[in-house]
Protein backbone atom coordinates (compact mmCIF):
# COMPACT_ATOMS: atom_id res chain seq x y z
CA UNK A 1 0.00 0.00 0.00
CA UNK A 2 2.88 2.36 0.74
CA UNK A 3 5.18 3.38 -2.07
CA UNK A 4 8.95 3.54 -1.41
CA UNK A 5 10.95 6.53 -2.55
CA UNK A 6 12.94 6.40 -5.77
CA UNK A 7 16.75 6.71 -5.88
CA UNK A 8 16.39 10.21 -7.35
CA UNK A 9 14.07 11.31 -4.53
CA UNK A 10 16.45 9.88 -1.92
CA UNK A 11 19.36 11.80 -3.47
CA UNK A 12 17.27 15.00 -3.61
CA UNK A 13 16.20 14.60 0.02
CA UNK A 14 19.82 14.07 1.12
CA UNK A 15 20.91 17.23 -0.70
CA UNK A 16 18.00 19.19 0.79
CA UNK A 17 18.94 18.06 4.30
CA UNK A 18 22.20 20.02 3.98
CA UNK A 19 20.56 23.06 2.44
CA UNK A 20 20.06 26.13 4.61
CA UNK A 21 16.42 26.62 5.67
CA UNK A 22 14.38 29.34 3.99
CA UNK A 23 13.41 32.50 5.87
CA UNK A 24 9.94 31.15 6.64
CA UNK A 25 11.36 27.72 7.50
CA UNK A 26 13.78 29.28 9.98
CA UNK A 27 10.98 31.40 11.48
CA UNK A 28 8.80 28.30 12.02
CA UNK A 29 11.77 26.49 13.59
CA UNK A 30 12.33 29.36 16.03
CA UNK A 31 8.64 29.70 16.90
CA UNK A 32 8.18 25.96 17.37
CA UNK A 33 11.32 25.71 19.49
CA UNK A 34 10.35 28.69 21.64
CA UNK A 35 6.70 27.71 22.17
CA UNK A 36 7.34 24.00 22.73
CA UNK A 37 9.87 24.93 25.44
CA UNK A 38 8.16 28.14 26.56
CA UNK A 39 8.29 27.31 30.27
CA UNK A 40 11.98 26.44 30.07
CA UNK A 41 12.88 29.46 27.93
CA UNK A 42 11.03 31.96 30.13
CA UNK A 43 12.49 30.53 33.34
CA UNK A 44 16.13 30.36 32.34
CA UNK A 45 16.03 33.56 30.26
CA UNK A 46 14.79 35.41 33.33
CA UNK A 47 17.43 33.87 35.59
CA UNK A 48 20.21 34.84 33.18
CA UNK A 49 18.69 38.27 32.37
CA UNK A 50 18.33 37.33 28.70
CA UNK A 51 14.59 37.99 28.44
CA UNK A 52 14.88 39.75 25.03
CA UNK A 53 15.80 36.38 23.47
CA UNK A 54 12.10 35.52 23.73
CA UNK A 55 11.38 37.97 20.90
CA UNK A 56 13.95 36.62 18.40
CA UNK A 57 11.29 34.63 16.45
CA UNK A 58 9.20 37.80 16.17
CA UNK A 59 12.10 39.54 14.40
CA UNK A 60 12.00 36.82 11.75
CA UNK A 61 8.21 37.15 11.56
CA UNK A 62 8.58 40.86 10.71
CA UNK A 63 11.13 39.88 8.07
CA UNK A 64 8.49 37.53 6.66
CA UNK A 65 6.07 40.45 6.42
CA UNK A 66 8.60 42.20 4.20
CA UNK A 67 9.18 39.02 2.20
CA UNK A 68 5.41 38.57 1.73
CA UNK A 69 4.97 42.13 0.47
CA UNK A 70 7.91 41.79 -1.93
CA UNK A 71 7.07 38.31 -3.27
CA UNK A 72 3.32 38.48 -3.68
CA UNK A 73 2.32 42.16 -3.71
CA UNK A 74 5.26 43.60 -5.68
CA UNK A 75 6.81 40.77 -7.74
CA UNK A 76 3.61 38.91 -8.61
CA UNK A 77 1.25 41.88 -8.16
CA UNK A 78 -1.30 39.47 -6.69
CA UNK A 79 -4.45 41.56 -6.20
CA UNK A 80 -5.63 39.54 -3.20
CA UNK A 81 -2.26 39.93 -1.48
CA UNK A 82 -2.31 43.70 -2.04
CA UNK A 83 -5.88 44.01 -0.72
CA UNK A 84 -5.04 41.78 2.24
CA UNK A 85 -2.10 44.01 3.25
CA UNK A 86 -4.21 47.17 3.05
CA UNK A 87 -7.01 45.61 5.09
CA UNK A 88 -4.59 44.42 7.77
CA UNK A 89 -3.33 48.01 8.10
CA UNK A 90 -6.96 49.22 8.30
CA UNK A 91 -7.73 46.53 10.92
CA UNK A 92 -4.73 47.67 12.96
CA UNK A 93 -6.12 51.22 12.94
CA UNK A 94 -9.56 49.97 14.02
CA UNK A 95 -7.92 47.84 16.68
CA UNK A 96 -6.08 50.88 18.07
CA UNK A 97 -9.36 52.82 18.21
CA UNK A 98 -11.06 49.88 19.93
CA UNK A 99 -8.26 49.08 22.42
CA UNK A 100 -7.40 52.72 23.14
CA UNK A 101 -3.73 52.11 24.00
CA UNK A 102 -0.44 52.18 22.08
CA UNK A 103 0.66 49.02 23.91
CA UNK A 104 -2.45 47.31 22.59
CA UNK A 105 -1.54 48.34 19.04
CA UNK A 106 2.02 47.00 19.46
CA UNK A 107 0.66 43.76 20.87
CA UNK A 108 -1.75 43.43 17.92
CA UNK A 109 1.10 43.87 15.42
CA UNK A 110 3.08 41.19 17.24
CA UNK A 111 -0.01 38.97 17.27
CA UNK A 112 -0.64 39.10 13.49
CA UNK A 113 3.03 38.90 12.37
CA UNK A 114 3.24 35.05 12.58
CA UNK A 115 0.37 34.81 10.08
CA UNK A 116 2.76 36.11 7.41
CA UNK A 117 5.25 33.37 8.27
CA UNK A 118 2.66 30.81 7.21
CA UNK A 119 1.58 32.80 4.15
CA UNK A 120 5.21 32.89 2.93
CA UNK A 121 4.91 29.15 2.21
CA UNK A 122 2.76 30.05 -0.81
CA UNK A 123 4.04 28.16 -3.89
CA UNK A 124 6.60 26.41 -1.70
CA UNK A 125 6.40 22.75 -0.74
CA UNK A 126 6.80 21.94 2.92
CA UNK A 127 8.63 18.68 2.15
CA UNK A 128 11.60 20.75 0.95
CA UNK A 129 12.12 22.07 4.51
CA UNK A 130 14.19 19.05 5.53
CA UNK A 131 15.88 20.75 8.49
CA UNK A 132 12.51 21.88 9.87
CA UNK A 133 11.00 18.40 9.44
CA UNK A 134 13.90 16.84 11.36
CA UNK A 135 13.45 19.44 14.11
CA UNK A 136 9.71 18.67 14.29
CA UNK A 137 10.61 14.98 14.60
CA UNK A 138 12.75 15.87 17.63
CA UNK A 139 9.99 18.03 19.13
CA UNK A 140 7.53 15.11 18.99
CA UNK A 141 9.66 12.99 21.30
CA UNK A 142 10.69 15.95 23.47
CA UNK A 143 7.05 16.99 24.00
CA UNK A 144 6.01 13.45 24.93
CA UNK A 145 8.92 13.09 27.35
CA UNK A 146 8.21 16.52 28.86
CA UNK A 147 4.59 15.68 29.69
CA UNK A 148 5.49 12.29 31.13
CA UNK A 149 8.30 13.81 33.20
CA UNK A 150 6.19 16.65 34.58
CA UNK A 151 3.47 14.18 35.56
CA UNK A 152 5.86 12.72 38.15
CA UNK A 153 8.07 15.71 39.02
CA UNK A 154 7.35 19.36 39.79
CA UNK A 155 9.56 21.15 37.30
CA UNK A 156 11.21 24.43 38.40
CA UNK A 157 9.45 26.62 35.85
CA UNK A 158 5.92 25.66 37.00
CA UNK A 159 4.08 28.72 38.44
CA UNK A 160 7.02 30.98 37.55
CA UNK A 161 5.82 34.57 36.96
CA UNK A 162 7.43 37.18 34.69
CA UNK A 163 6.65 40.63 33.30
CA UNK A 164 5.99 41.34 29.62
CA UNK A 165 5.22 44.88 28.44
CA UNK A 166 4.26 45.76 32.01
CA UNK A 167 1.83 42.84 32.38
CA UNK A 168 2.53 40.00 34.80
CA UNK A 169 2.17 36.55 33.27
CA UNK A 170 2.96 32.99 34.28
CA UNK A 171 5.54 30.96 32.36
CA UNK A 172 3.95 27.63 33.26
CA UNK A 173 0.77 27.00 35.18
CA UNK A 174 -0.46 23.97 37.07
CA UNK A 175 -4.21 23.52 36.63
CA UNK A 176 -6.51 21.10 38.38
CA UNK A 177 -9.65 19.68 36.82
CA UNK A 178 -11.81 16.87 38.13
CA UNK A 179 -9.19 16.10 40.77
CA UNK A 180 -6.46 15.64 38.11
CA UNK A 181 -3.49 17.92 37.55
CA UNK A 182 -3.02 19.42 34.08
CA UNK A 183 0.70 19.12 33.55
CA UNK A 184 2.50 21.27 30.99
CA UNK A 185 5.83 19.56 30.33
CA UNK A 186 8.37 21.94 28.83
CA UNK A 187 5.69 24.29 27.44
CA UNK A 188 3.92 27.27 29.02
CA UNK A 189 0.67 25.44 29.77
CA UNK A 190 -1.05 22.10 29.30
CA UNK A 191 -2.92 23.25 26.18
CA UNK A 192 0.28 24.14 24.34
CA UNK A 193 2.05 20.98 25.52
CA UNK A 194 -0.81 18.84 24.17
CA UNK A 195 -0.89 20.87 20.96
CA UNK A 196 2.76 20.18 20.23
CA UNK A 197 2.37 16.45 20.77
CA UNK A 198 -0.58 16.50 18.37
CA UNK A 199 0.83 18.76 15.64
CA UNK A 200 4.34 17.26 15.60
CA UNK A 201 2.80 13.79 15.36
CA UNK A 202 0.70 14.99 12.41
CA UNK A 203 3.67 16.48 10.53
CA UNK A 204 5.87 13.47 11.21
CA UNK A 205 3.30 10.79 10.35
CA UNK A 206 2.61 12.13 6.85
CA UNK A 207 5.43 10.09 5.31
CA UNK A 208 5.61 7.24 7.81
CA UNK A 209 4.20 3.70 7.55
CA UNK A 210 0.89 2.67 9.07
CA UNK A 211 2.78 0.55 11.59
CA UNK A 212 4.87 3.54 12.71
CA UNK A 213 1.74 5.70 13.01
CA UNK A 214 -0.09 3.14 15.15
CA UNK A 215 2.90 2.37 17.38
CA UNK A 216 3.72 6.01 18.15
CA UNK A 217 0.05 6.94 18.52
CA UNK A 218 0.07 5.11 21.87
CA UNK A 219 2.63 7.34 23.69
CA UNK A 220 1.18 10.40 21.93
CA UNK A 221 -2.31 9.61 23.24
CA UNK A 222 -0.96 8.89 26.71
CA UNK A 223 1.03 12.14 26.87
CA UNK A 224 -2.00 14.19 25.80
CA UNK A 225 -4.14 12.27 28.31
CA UNK A 226 -1.74 13.41 31.05
CA UNK A 227 -2.37 17.02 30.03
CA UNK A 228 -6.15 16.34 30.25
CA UNK A 229 -6.62 18.36 27.05
CA UNK A 230 -9.76 16.86 25.50
CA UNK A 231 -9.56 18.91 22.29
CA UNK A 232 -6.09 17.69 21.28
CA UNK A 233 -6.97 14.14 22.33
CA UNK A 234 -10.13 14.09 20.23
CA UNK A 235 -8.52 15.73 17.19
CA UNK A 236 -5.61 13.27 17.27
CA UNK A 237 -8.14 10.43 17.27
CA UNK A 238 -10.00 11.95 14.32
CA UNK A 239 -6.72 12.43 12.45
CA UNK A 240 -5.61 8.83 12.91
CA UNK A 241 -9.01 7.59 11.74
CA UNK A 242 -8.74 9.84 8.66
CA UNK A 243 -5.18 8.67 8.02
CA UNK A 244 -6.29 5.02 8.04
CA UNK A 245 -9.21 5.93 5.77
CA UNK A 246 -6.91 7.58 3.22
CA UNK A 247 -4.37 4.76 3.40
CA UNK A 248 -7.14 2.28 2.57
CA UNK A 249 -7.19 3.67 -0.99
CA UNK A 250 -4.64 2.57 -3.53
CA UNK A 251 -1.75 4.93 -4.24
CA UNK A 252 -3.42 6.47 -7.26
CA UNK A 253 -6.48 7.73 -5.36
CA UNK A 254 -4.98 8.76 -2.02
CA UNK A 255 -4.20 12.33 -3.01
CA UNK A 256 -7.78 12.92 -4.17
CA UNK A 257 -9.09 11.40 -0.95
CA UNK A 258 -6.90 13.66 1.17
CA UNK A 259 -7.87 16.81 -0.70
CA UNK A 260 -11.55 15.84 -0.45
CA UNK A 261 -11.50 15.41 3.33
CA UNK A 262 -9.50 18.65 3.65
CA UNK A 263 -12.23 20.49 1.74
CA UNK A 264 -15.02 18.82 3.69
CA UNK A 265 -13.33 19.80 6.97
CA UNK A 266 -14.35 23.42 6.33
CA UNK A 267 -17.86 22.39 7.37
CA UNK A 268 -16.43 22.56 10.91
CA UNK A 269 -16.91 26.33 10.59
CA UNK A 270 -20.65 25.73 10.92
CA UNK A 271 -20.46 23.64 14.09
CA UNK A 272 -20.47 26.52 16.65
CA UNK A 273 -23.52 28.05 14.99
CA UNK A 274 -25.33 24.72 14.94
CA UNK A 275 -24.52 24.12 18.62
CA UNK A 276 -25.72 27.60 19.60
CA UNK A 277 -29.00 27.07 17.76
CA UNK A 278 -29.51 23.67 19.33
CA UNK A 279 -28.29 24.16 22.91
CA UNK A 280 -28.19 27.89 23.69
CA UNK A 281 -29.51 28.38 27.23
CA UNK A 282 -29.38 24.64 27.97
CA UNK A 283 -27.61 23.43 31.10
CA UNK A 284 -25.43 20.74 29.55
CA UNK A 285 -23.55 20.24 32.82
CA UNK A 286 -26.63 18.47 34.16
CA UNK A 287 -26.23 15.82 31.48
CA UNK A 288 -22.51 15.37 32.15
CA UNK A 289 -20.03 17.45 34.13
CA UNK A 290 -17.52 17.16 31.29
CA UNK A 291 -19.84 19.24 29.08
CA UNK A 292 -19.53 22.35 31.24
CA UNK A 293 -16.75 23.84 29.10
CA UNK A 294 -18.85 23.30 25.96
CA UNK A 295 -21.83 24.91 27.69
CA UNK A 296 -19.69 27.93 28.59
CA UNK A 297 -18.56 28.30 24.98
CA UNK A 298 -22.12 28.05 23.64
CA UNK A 299 -23.62 30.54 26.10
CA UNK A 300 -20.71 32.92 26.62
CA UNK A 301 -17.54 32.55 24.56
CA UNK A 302 -19.18 32.40 21.14
CA UNK A 303 -22.08 34.82 21.79
CA UNK A 304 -21.12 37.57 24.24
CA UNK A 305 -18.56 39.32 21.97
CA UNK A 306 -21.33 40.09 19.46
CA UNK A 307 -23.48 41.46 22.30
CA UNK A 308 -20.66 43.65 23.60
CA UNK A 309 -19.87 44.84 20.07
CA UNK A 310 -23.17 46.71 20.04
CA UNK A 311 -22.07 48.71 23.08
CA UNK A 312 -18.40 49.20 22.19
CA UNK A 313 -18.28 49.61 18.40
CA UNK A 314 -21.50 49.08 16.41
CA UNK A 315 -19.54 49.83 13.21
CA UNK A 316 -17.67 46.59 13.94
CA UNK A 317 -20.57 44.57 12.59
CA UNK A 318 -19.59 45.92 9.15
CA UNK A 319 -15.83 46.50 9.40
CA UNK A 320 -14.84 44.24 12.29
CA UNK A 321 -13.62 45.68 15.58
CA UNK A 322 -9.96 45.56 14.51
CA UNK A 323 -6.92 43.47 15.31
CA UNK A 324 -6.62 42.62 18.99
CA UNK A 325 -10.28 42.95 19.95
CA UNK A 326 -11.57 40.00 21.99
CA UNK A 327 -8.07 38.58 21.85
CA UNK A 328 -5.09 38.69 24.20
CA UNK A 329 -4.16 42.36 23.36
CA UNK A 330 -7.55 43.40 24.78
CA UNK A 331 -7.03 41.22 27.84
CA UNK A 332 -3.56 42.65 28.57
CA UNK A 333 -3.42 46.16 27.09
CA UNK A 334 -6.82 47.83 26.83
CA UNK A 335 -9.17 50.12 28.72
CA UNK A 336 -11.96 47.72 27.76
CA UNK A 337 -10.59 44.72 29.62
CA UNK A 338 -13.88 44.38 31.57
CA UNK A 339 -15.55 43.46 28.27
CA UNK A 340 -12.96 40.83 27.40
CA UNK A 341 -14.34 37.38 26.60
CA UNK A 342 -12.08 34.48 25.54
CA UNK A 343 -13.35 33.59 22.07
CA UNK A 344 -12.59 29.87 21.80
CA UNK A 345 -12.92 29.52 18.04
CA UNK A 346 -10.50 30.67 15.33
CA UNK A 347 -13.11 31.57 12.72
CA UNK A 348 -15.39 33.47 15.13
CA UNK A 349 -12.42 35.32 16.64
CA UNK A 350 -11.04 36.28 13.22
CA UNK A 351 -14.49 37.31 11.97
CA UNK A 352 -14.86 39.64 14.95
CA UNK A 353 -11.56 41.35 14.10
CA UNK A 354 -11.95 41.58 10.30
CA UNK A 355 -15.72 41.61 9.81
CA UNK A 356 -17.72 40.19 6.85
CA UNK A 357 -14.75 40.62 4.47
CA UNK A 358 -13.25 37.58 6.22
CA UNK A 359 -16.07 35.44 4.80
CA UNK A 360 -15.08 36.53 1.29
CA UNK A 361 -11.43 35.76 2.05
CA UNK A 362 -12.36 32.26 3.23
CA UNK A 363 -14.21 31.60 -0.04
CA UNK A 364 -10.96 32.31 -1.88
CA UNK A 365 -9.12 30.06 0.58
CA UNK A 366 -11.48 27.14 -0.08
CA UNK A 367 -11.08 27.60 -3.85
CA UNK A 368 -7.30 27.62 -3.38
CA UNK A 369 -7.39 24.44 -1.29
CA UNK A 370 -9.19 22.75 -4.18
CA UNK A 371 -6.02 23.44 -6.23
CA UNK A 372 -3.45 22.73 -3.49
CA UNK A 373 -1.08 19.84 -4.18
CA UNK A 374 1.11 19.95 -1.05
CA UNK A 375 0.08 17.03 1.17
CA UNK A 376 1.43 18.71 4.31
CA UNK A 377 -0.75 21.77 3.75
CA UNK A 378 -3.84 19.66 3.05
CA UNK A 379 -3.19 17.58 6.15
CA UNK A 380 -2.83 20.56 8.52
CA UNK A 381 -5.96 22.17 7.04
CA UNK A 382 -7.93 19.06 7.97
CA UNK A 383 -6.42 18.86 11.47
CA UNK A 384 -6.61 22.57 12.33
CA UNK A 385 -10.21 22.94 11.13
CA UNK A 386 -11.20 20.40 13.78
CA UNK A 387 -8.80 21.75 16.40
CA UNK A 388 -9.96 25.36 16.13
CA UNK A 389 -13.62 24.52 16.79
CA UNK A 390 -12.85 25.18 20.46
CA UNK A 391 -9.48 26.98 20.22
CA UNK A 392 -8.81 30.58 19.13
CA UNK A 393 -5.33 29.77 17.83
CA UNK A 394 -3.68 33.22 18.05
CA UNK A 395 -1.51 32.68 21.08
CA UNK A 396 1.04 31.26 21.17
CA UNK A 397 2.04 32.02 17.61
CA UNK A 398 2.75 28.42 16.57
CA UNK A 399 -0.96 27.73 16.15
CA UNK A 400 -1.62 30.72 13.88
CA UNK A 401 1.32 30.14 11.55
CA UNK A 402 0.29 26.50 10.98
CA UNK A 403 -3.22 27.64 10.03
CA UNK A 404 -1.99 30.28 7.59
CA UNK A 405 0.53 27.85 6.11
CA UNK A 406 -2.41 25.68 5.13
CA UNK A 407 -4.18 28.71 3.64
CA UNK A 408 -1.07 30.05 1.86
CA UNK A 409 -1.91 28.92 -1.68
CA UNK A 410 -4.69 31.52 -1.74
CA UNK A 411 -1.99 34.00 -2.82
CA UNK A 412 -0.54 31.79 -5.57
CA UNK A 413 -0.55 33.17 -9.10
CA UNK A 414 -3.13 31.49 -11.31
CA UNK A 415 -1.53 28.86 -13.53
CA UNK A 416 -2.24 28.55 -17.23
CA UNK A 417 -4.92 25.88 -17.91
CA UNK A 418 -2.61 23.65 -19.97
CA UNK A 419 0.14 23.76 -17.37
CA UNK A 420 -2.33 23.14 -14.55
CA UNK A 421 -3.69 20.04 -16.25
CA UNK A 422 -0.19 18.66 -16.80
CA UNK A 423 0.79 19.23 -13.19
CA UNK A 424 -2.43 17.68 -11.89
CA UNK A 425 -1.75 14.49 -13.84
CA UNK A 426 1.75 14.27 -12.37
CA UNK A 427 0.83 15.31 -8.81
CA UNK A 428 0.58 11.81 -7.42
CA UNK A 429 3.85 10.74 -8.98
CA UNK A 430 5.71 13.70 -7.51
CA UNK A 431 4.38 13.41 -3.98
CA UNK A 432 2.63 10.15 -3.20
CA UNK A 433 0.34 10.50 -0.22
CA UNK A 434 1.59 9.41 3.18
CA UNK A 435 4.49 7.54 1.62
CA UNK A 436 7.12 5.72 3.66
CA UNK A 437 10.52 7.35 3.31
CA UNK A 438 13.20 4.75 2.84
CA UNK A 439 15.89 4.54 5.50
Amino acid sequence: MDQPTTHFEDRTATTAAWRLPTLEGLAVTLYFGRDAFAGVVRYYASLTHLDPLWFVPDIFAFACIGAFIYRYAIQRTNVLAILFIFYVVFALFLGYVFLGEIKGLASSIKMIAPAFVGFCFCSREFKDEQFLLKFIYFLLFASIIGLMWSAHTRLPWVAFSYESFGATRTASRLWWTGGESRVSGFAADSTMAAYFVMITYVFTSVRKSVLWCLVWAVPAFYAIHLSTNKTALGVLGIYIAALLFVRAFNERHRFSALRSIALWSFTCILIPGALMLAFSGTNLARIAKGLYSLQDRINNSWQLPFVYMNDLMPLGYVTGCGLGCFNYPQQLFSNKVSYYVPVDNFYIGTYLMFGPVFVLFMLFVILAVARTRDIYKLTVIFVMNFYTITVLGYGPASGLLVITMGFSEVFAARLKPRRLAAESNNAIGRQPLLRVASG
